[in-house]
Parts: structure tokens; C-alpha cells; sequence
């Protein structure tokens, strides 16, 4: 396996062709090579597969008129290498390469259809002065295009990853918004040639591009989705023999894909698809079939497993593993939840595009593992397209009975109604508690969703196999093929899937449908072919779990970490998402009081990262989790400064002091006030400027928020039951840049359980006075300093502050006096005498508001120290601060 990468209409750039070599080095670890030509330019790594020691690409013909850089394996090489050899051609290497290369300039584009297996490449013919790129039948490897400005007129850029083009410098990136909408409203995402870059485009599966001075025109090589059409009319009968003959299709197809110099593995998922990947080398190693040198003595596999949860298939990964006992090396991945947020970011920028769900990442995990054992690994993929997997083939195959005629329609409904409760089981349990259906444009922004009122996606509902030809090459498959194409080759792992054999996906599509499905079994033809092979237990498994996470108790687990990202600034300022509905469908989820699912809340996230990923300019970070640089007590937070002239010329010193965070049940004098005398224990160390600097009046400010968090009035939002009114009035009040104030409905109600509705209603319709006479402010003037001082949770905040709103402190006066006291009575004399007491703080970026004091005099007085929050109340953990002030 390899990447290619190269431009057309372009001066000779060397440069160019590096750095978009470089950006794709996982993909060929093992050598580079480029090769300029007039107007081409072809560039290449290699992962080396077959004939090791040769095969360095670009590669030439003899003669130099052909040049080629390839990605992939065609495993009936070594059949095209003699007819050709038949043909007068000869050949100086072993590699499968030189065989696409003799074979195009043999036949031209009709080389490719002769071609079985997986391939993206590109070929420069140096007499025409003509750039051909072509993609596999079924799309296994990819081929990613831009057209870009030239030198005289279009040029293209080409290459087997989108980073490539990104790097390259002369495409202008954009998001596409048809696929993003797309994306949102119907889970597509790889259903034609526009990927989510505007501009860049993908090759479709048996696509041919051709680029010279007539222009680029793109076209279809094979006919193979017309053919396969054609078959599933012939509905030969089928029986024990089709069925004889399938399995040794089959068990050639697995043949054919262990040729290889460098050792070979197998990913195990539990289900029926690896599982007969698995068995079947199994059975080659115990014929001693010399193939499965490349495999050893031991086939090692790979597994993702999931103890204790719904998603875990481990029982059926040990059965088959007691079968291959003796020739077995099994190989099992324990992916968490942790790992996941760990991952996260690299999962997403490793697949260059969004998914439908996180269920790849089992996948990410196992190749991370894998490419410490194994350069090639067998799967199952593929298999489901073709056979059937999936609960929703068995409703189009009854409609397409109950076309047919009622009886058998009825007979095969009987015989499949455990299938069809689980396709529908959570949608009724969801009826019966009554929870409510979000659709996902009621997340999103109206004058998005606007621009799209007139996209479909529509699918085939009352045949079969046209169903599945949809599925193969245009609805399901195309995005499986490209999760396992971006996470093999993130690790530098060649996968390779027998199941997409065109010869035997023909010959499936030759037979009656009954060999898909009969009697509420798919994948009949598979099953009877197994039959022997495999355990009965997976042989006849009904209860299709699929290579995945389990995605929804994950999110349970992580609800705190993907509640700060809907929280996010960034989010916010999205032209696609309504944050506000999101976050009330997030905590409707959290509750179970919807039916919202984590499918629907992974595309919003999923969206979010990779914009932020691709799109935005600064480097995201956790703000909640991220770490602050250690400090000591006598130096600011990052960004802020000790020392402030306030509007009245006064001049303070402040000392932000770091502590633990606060919970519900701390006592909050016991961890305030060793650290007001753990300052003064310690100040001698800092040197004669800072005593210099302590020696007059001073002051404790304390953050409103610990005091909250320890008298219990902080609550997760997903505990705030939210009523009708709280989230009709949060509607009309402009939220703050971070999410803080009451412009959220969980915050307004905890103002309403505090204040009452009519003193809310009372400031609301003088705030909205207020607006029409352009006076800003006049609700929380009207409401309280108690009520505007809840906070919301917001992303910069530690956990749990987060993901919890807060309500002001209970009496905070009498707070302030009684740390007062404490403080008195542990600080040395010299700084007891000078002590001036305690102020209660609301500060935050955007405003500083004192709510309680036992300091006599002009509250603004102090609310001006705090004009630019020197303290850090996210990964800083800087919730107070002696201030000292200045002669």
C-alpha cells in the first residue's frame, strides 16, 4: 500500500511534489520517489508489499513513454503478467506494479477492467502528453482531484489523501455546505464525487480521469454496476452446488489476498464476516498451502473488545479462536472511553472528513495495535453490501415479496419478526415512556437550512439488490471503504478485503435472492458455506453488533467533556448550529427525557472538531482540562499583570493563589485559610521587592463560585428540570460571549426557583423597555445582583463548574466576615494589623460585580482592582487573591 500524489498543467515543481509527498509519509514509511515531466508531476511513497527489494516508484516503461504511480494490489497480477509475457511484453521486476504499468500501455484505460483488486493510481504517457488517474471498481482505495489556477488556464492536483492538496498551497480552503447539510440531515457523507472540502473532489469507484490539452474529461472503465444488475435478473436457482461453488470463490478470494513478502494478520471482530476471513486461513495453514507463508505458523489476529458492555463480542472472538487453537495468535484491544477523548482529535484529522459515528475509532485502536505485528491485514468488509447484513434489507426484501404476492410475503414476515422487533424496538420503548422525537433541524440555524429545502436523499425500498448495488457503490460502502483506508494507512497497514472480490460479487448477484436471504437468515450463501467452519453459535447468529464502540455508554461517560464543546465559543459562532437547542436536546438525552440519540449528537460534534481542525486558525484546546503552566503564589495568571492604576489613580498588587478544586461537601474555611497563611510563610523567598510591595492595607478577594460550590447551591444542568417559562424568557436575553448570564434556560430557571416569575417577568419587560429606548443592562439592574450573578457553566471552567450552573451565595456578608476572623487569627501581626477584610467577588472577562463584604465603603472602589480578573478559575485554579495596595 502506498499514496500517491502529482499535479497536471503546472511548470515543473519539485518542491511541490515534496511537500505534498511529506504530508502522507504514513502512507509509504518504506521509500519516496518523485518524476517530473513538462506539464506532470508524479509523486509517491511505498509501504512494501510485494517484491521488497524492487518496485521503487515512480516507475518507467523501457522505453520511457509511460510513468506510473500506483497505490494498491491487483491479485490476479501474476495471470495478467502472462498473457502479457504471451504477448511479446517483458518484465525486469516481481512487482504487481510493473504489471499495471505493461498492462495500460498494452490496453490503455481498458487495462483496468481486467484488474481484480484495489487500486488508485496515476499514469503519465510522456508521447500524448496525457495524465490518466483511475480508482478501483469498488472504490477501496482512494483518488482525491482539485482543479486549481495554472499557468495557462485550469491545472489539477491529485494525490490518495485530501491533506495533500491542503498542503500544497494553491487550493483556497472552503467548507462545503451542501455536504455539510447533507451530512446533518441525512447521515451522507460519501455518496458522490463532492467531499466537504468545496472544490475537492473524490474519484467515484471505477472512475477514469484523463487530463491533456483537450481539457479533463472523467469517465466510467467498467460497466461493473450495469453488470451486476444484469446478474440479479438471471436468478439462477440456488442449492447445494451454487452453494459448494460460492465457498471456493470465496476461499480462492482470501487465497489470493495473503500474497505477500511481509507478514500478514486478520481483524476479528466476533461476527460472521471476519470470523470466515479468520477460519479460512485457518484451514490454508492446516493444508499447508503456500500462501499462508506470509501468514506463519501463527495467524495473529487483531480484536476490539468491550467487557461488560452491550457492544462486546469477546465470547464469539474465543470461540473462534479455540478453533485456529495451535495456528493462533489472537491479539485483543481494549479500547476506553478515556482513550477516545485521548484520541479524539487525531481520530478526526486522521479521517480528513466526518463520520456517521464513532464506531471506526475500535477500528483506529486495533490498526494502532495491529502495525506492531503485521504490514498486511485481512477483514470482513464489504460483506454486509452484498449479502444483506444489516436489519433495514429485510423490510425491502418483504415489500418486494409482498409485490410479488401476499404468501410469500407472509411466510417470510413470520419467519423474521425477532429481526424486525430489534430494527424497531427502541423507537417504541421510546413511544411508550413518551419521549419526544429531535429532529436535527431543530438544531441547526434556519437560514442554513434554508439554502438546502430542495436536497433528497432517496433509497432504493422495494428490491433487493438494486438496494444493494445502491449500497455498494453509493451509500453505505463508500464511506466504510474510507474509514478503513484512512485508519490502516494512519498506522502504515495495508488492508485488504476478499469480500470485494468482483468475481465473486458477481457471482452472488447471478443467484436467486434466496441465497441472501430465506426464512428471516441473511447472508444464507455465507452461512451454508461456513457451515463446518464455524462455531454454530456465530454460524447462526442472528444479533449483528458490527465493528464499533460502544458509542452510547461512552457518551454517558464523557457527556461532561462533549457538553463543554456544544458550550464552546466556537460552536456558538457556527452559521449551521442553534447552540441553545442543542444544549436543551444534550440535557434532554443526559435526563432520557428525549429520544435524541448519540448518532445525531456525534454528527454535531464530529462537524465542530473538524472544522475547528481544518478550518480554524488557532489551535484548540480542552479548555477545562488544559493545564496551566504551574506558578507560584507571587506571579500572575498567563496573560494578566500583578500590578493595576485603577480609574481613581490607586494602585494595587495582586497575588493569585492557587488552590485544590472545591466540591459540594468541602469545608471552605479549611481550604481558604492555610493558603492565606501558607503566602505569608513563604513571601520572605520572594525577595525584598515583593515584601516591599505587601507592607500596606490589603484585602482577600474570594470568587463567588467556591463559595457556591460549598454551600451546595451548584447543580449539573441535566438535574435543573427546566419549565416552559424559563426557557421562553432565556430566549430574549443576549447570552455573553462565554455562555455566562441567564441567556440560557437552565440558568433562567434557577433564577426563577430563586427570585420568583414575577420578579423576572418584572425585569424582562423592563428589559425589553430598555432595549427600545437603547438603554443596556436595565434587566439585571431590575432583577438583582443576586440573580445576575448565576453563572452558567462555561468552557473555560474546571470541572465540575463546566458543566454546572451555580446560583449566588447565601449571605455572602456574613461569609466575608467570618473568613475575616479566621484570617486575623493565623497571619503574622505585622500583616493581621494592616488586614482590611474580605470581598466577595463576581468577575469574570466581561464585568466584576462585589456581592458581599465585611469592608465598609464604596463598593466600585474594589470592583475597579478587579478590572481585568486577575484570577483563573478554569485550569489556572486560581479562585482569590490578596490584594495589596500601593503607596
Amino acid at each position: 500500500m502506498c499514496g500517491i500524489a502529482g499535479y497536471y498543467g503546472l511548470s515543473a515543481n519539485e518542491a511541490l511534489l515534496n511537500t505534498m509527498n511529506d504530508v502522507q509519509e504514513h502512507r509509504g514509511p518504506d521509500g519516496e520517489g518523485i518524476y517530473v515531466e513538462g506539464p506532470c508531476g508524479l509523486a509517491h511513497r511505498r509501504l512494501s508489499i510485494i517484491d521488497v527489494a524492487h518496485g521503487q516508484q515512480p516507475m518507467a516503461t523501457a522505453d520511457g513513454r509511460y510513468s506510473i504511480a500506483y497505490n494498491g494490489e491487483v491479485y490476479n497480477y501474476l495471470d495478467l503478467r502472462a498473457e502479457l509475457e504471451g504477448l511479446g511484453r517483458t518484465f525486469e521486476t516481481d512487482s504487481d506494479t510493473e504489471v499495471v504499468l505493461q498492462a495500460f500501455a498494452q490496453w490503455g484505460g481498458e487495462a483496468f477492467d481486467r484488474f481484480n483488486g484495489m487500486f488508485g493510481l496515476a499514469i503519465w504517457d510522456r508521447e500524448e502528453q496525457r495524465l490518466t488517474l483511475a480508482r478501483d471498481h469498488f472504490g477501496i482505495k482512494p483518488v482525491y482531484v482539485c482543479r486549481v489556477a495554472g499557468e495557462q488556464g485550469d491545472a489539477l492536483l491529485f494525490s490518495s489523501e485530501i491533506r495533500p492538496i491542503l498542503a500544497s498551497g494553491l487550493y483556497e480552503k472552503k467548507p462545503n455546505e451542501r455536504s455539510i447539510y447533507r451530512y446533518l440531515r441525512f447521515r451522507a457523507h460519501e455518496d458522490g464525487t463532492e467531499t466537504f472540502f468545496d472544490g475537492i473532489e473524490r474519484l467515484q469507484p471505477g472512475e477514469m480521469l484523463e487530463a491533456d490539452a483537450d481539457g479533463i474529461r472523467r469517465t466510467m472503465f467498467t460497466r461493473l454496476r450495469e453488470e451486476l444488475a444484469e446478474l440479479a435478473e438471471e436468478q439462477r436457482p440456488y442449492d447445494d452446488e451454487a452453494a459448494a461453488e460460492y465457498k471456493e470463490r470465496f476461499i480462492e478470494a482470501v487465497r489470493l489476498r495473503l500474497q505477500s513478502e511481509v507478514p500478514v494478520g486478520t481483524s476479528l471482530s466476533g461476527g460472521l464476516d471476519s470470523s470466515a476471513v479468520a477460519v479460512i486461513i485457518n484451514q490454508l495453514i492446516n493444508e499447508g498451502d503456500e500462501r499462508t507463508q506470509s501468514v506463519g505458523v501463527q495467524q495473529n489476529t487483531f480484536s476490539a473488545v468491550f467487557p461488560n458492555s452491550i457492544n462486546d463480542e469477546e465470547k464469539y472472538v474465543d470461540e473462534v479462536l479455540d478453533i485456529c487453537e495451535g495456528h493462533v495468535d489472537g491479539h485483543k484491544i481494549l479500547p476506553k472511553p478515556e482513550d477516545f477523548k485521548a484520541d479524539l482529535r487525531d481520530f478526526i484529522r486522521t479521517q480528513e472528513e466526518p463520520l456517521i459515528s464513532s464506531g471506526p475509532y475500535a477500528q483506529f485502536q486495533v490498526m494502532r495495535e495491529a502495525t506492531k505485528h503485521v504490514t498486511v491485514l485481512l477483514d470482513g468488509q464489504g460483506a454486509d453490501e452484498m449479502m444483506a447484513g444489516y436489519i433495514p434489507y429485510y423490510a425491502v426484501y418483504l415489500r418486494q415479496l409482498r409485490a410479488q404476492g401476499a404468501r410469500a410475503a407472509a411466510a417470510e414476515l413470520s419467519k423474521s419478526l425477532d429481526v424486525l422487533f430489534r430494527l424497531g424496538r427502541f423507537r417504541v420503548k421510546a413511544k411508550l415512556k413518551g419521549r419526544k422525537d429531535v429532529p436535527v433541524t431543530s438544531l441547526l440555524k434556519r437560514e442554513f437550512t434554508s439554502q438546502w429545502t430542495d436536497e433528497r436523499f432517496p433509497v432504493e425500498q422495494g428490491n433487493l439488490k438494486k438496494r444493494l448495488i445502491e449500497d455498494l457503490f453509493h451509500n453505505s460502502l463508500p464511506s466504510l471503504l474510507r474509514y478503513e483506508d484512512k485508519n490502516t494507512m494512519r498506522f502504515s497497514v495495508e488492508g485488504r478485503v476478499p469480500f470485494l472480490d468482483k468475481e465473486v460479487v458477481k457471482f452472488i448477484f447471478s443467484l436467486t435472492d434466496e441465497a441472501i436471504i430465506k426464512d428471516g437468515w441473511n447472508k444464507r450463501i455465507l452461512r451454508d458455506a461456513t457451515r463446518g467452519l464455524l462455531p454454530e453459535s456465530i454460524n447462526r447468529r442472528r444479533n449483528k453488533i458490527g465493528f464499533t464502540t460502544p458509542q452510547s455508554e461512552w457518551f454517558m461517560r464523557l457527556k461532561n467533556h462533549f457538553y463543554s464543546i456544544f458550550l464552546s465559543e466556537s460552536f456558538a459562532n457556527r452559521p449551521y448550529f442553534e447552540q441553545t437547542e442543542v444544549l436543551h436536546a444534550f440535557e434532554g438525552w443526559i435526563k432520557g427525557t428525549n429520544n435524541a440519540d448519540t448518532m445525531m449528537f456525534w454528527r454535531l460534534i464530529n462537524l465542530e472538531l473538524w472544522l475547528q481542525e481544518y478550518f480554524d486558525e488557532a489551535p484548540q484546546v480542552d479548555k477545562a482540562t488544559a493545564q496551566a503552566a504551574p506558578k507560584s503564589d507571587l506571579e500572575p495568571n498567563s496573560g494578566k499583570s500583578l500590578d493595576l492604576t485603577t480609574a481613581r489613580g490607586e494602585t494595587v498588587r495582586r497575588y493569585p493563589l492557587r488552590t485544590e478544586l472545591f466540591a459540594a461537601d468541602d469545608d471552605l474555611d479549611a481550604k481558604v485559610l492555610p493558603r492565606v497563611e501558607e503566602f505569608f510563610s513563604t513571601l520572605a523567598a520572594g525577595g525584598p521587592e515583593h515584601q516591599a510591595a505587601t507592607q500596606g492595607r490589603w484585602y482577600l478577594f474570594i470568587s463567588e463560585k467556591i463559595i457556591a460550590i460549598t454551600q451546595g447551591r451548584s447543580y449539573f444542568i441535566w438535574d435543573i428540570k427546566v419549565g416552559k417559562p424559563a426557557r421562553v424568557l432565556s430566549k430574549y436575553v443576549t447570552r455573553t460571549p462565554a455562555g455566562i448570564g441567564l441567556g440560557s434556560p437552565f440558568t433562567m430557571q434557577l433564577a426563577i426557583e430563586e427570585a420568583g416569575l414575577p420578579r423576572v417577568l418584572y425585569a424582562a419587560a423592563g428589559g425589553a423597555v430598555g432595549k427600545a429606548i437603547g438603554r443596556k443592562g436595565l434587566f439585571y439592574e431590575l432583577v438583582g445582583n443576586d440573580i445576575a450573578a448565576i453563572d452558567g457553566p462555561t468552557e473555560y471552567s474546571a470541572y465540575p463548574s463546566n458543566v454546572s450552573a451555580k446560583l449566588a451565595p447565601k449571605d455572602p456578608d456574613r461569609v466575608a466576615a467570618r473568613l475575616t476572623a479566621g484570617i486575623r487569627d493565623r497571619v503574622p501581626t505585622a500583616y493581621k494589623d494592616q488586614f482590611g477584610g474580605t470581598i466577595v467577588m463576581d468577575a469574570n472577562d466581561i464585568g466584576r460585580n462585589v456581592l458581599g463584604s465585611d469592608v465598609p465603603g464604596d463598593k466600585a472602589r474594589f470592583e475597579e482592582m478587579f478590572a481585568d480578573n486577575p484570577l483563573g478559575q478554569g485550569s489556572e485554579q486560581t479562585p482569590m487573591a490578596l490584594v495589596f495596595i500601593q503607596d
